[in-house]
C-alpha cells in the first residue's frame, strides 16, 4: 500500500487519479498499480467479456477504456476473489503499463518496460 500520488493517462486524458494505490511488484514483470475503483473515472469504464485467470492471484476480469475518442479494450483488470495468499488487491483497478500513454508516481512518469503484452 502507498500514499504516493499515482495518476493513469490514457487517450490523451487522466482516467485516475489516486493517493491509496497498492504497488505490485513481481519478479520480471513492471510494478503494477492496483488503484481503488473509486479513485477511476466511471465514466470511462466498459465492462469487458473477457477473464483470465493467474496462478499466482487467481481470476481476473477486464474494462476497456473509452478516451480521447477511443475505445481501449481490455486495458485495465481486477480480481474480484484473489487467491487466499494475496487479498489485498481485491477489487482494485490495474492498468496495463503497457498499453496506457502514461503512468506518473507523485508527478514523474514511469518508464515503460517490456513485458508479453508490449505491442510492437
Amino acid at each position: 500500500a502507498s500514499k504516493r500520488h499515482v495518476e493513469v493517462k490514457v487517450g490523451g486524458e487522466i482516467v485516475a487519479d489516486s493517493k491509496a494505490a497498492t504497488f505490485l511488484f513481481e519478479t520480471g514483470m513492471p510494478t503494477r498499480f492496483y488503484i481503488p475503483k473509486e479513485d477511476v473515472r466511471a465514466d470511462v469504464l466498459s465492462e469487458s467479456e473477457l477473464r483470465t485467470g493467474c496462478p499466482y492471484k487467481g481470476n481476473a476480469n477486464y474494462y476497456s477504456v473509452d478516451a480521447g475518442g477511443k475505445t481501449f479494450e481490455n486495458i485495465v483488470w481486477y480480481y474480484p476473489d484473489p487467491i487466499a495468499e494475496i487479498p489485498k488487491i481485491k477489487d482494485l483497478l490495474c492498468f496495463f503499463n503497457e498499453k496506457v500513454d502514461a503512468i506518473f508516481v507523485d508527478g514523474v512518469e514511469i518508464p515503460k518496460q517490456r513485458s508479453p503484452w508490449s505491442e510492437d
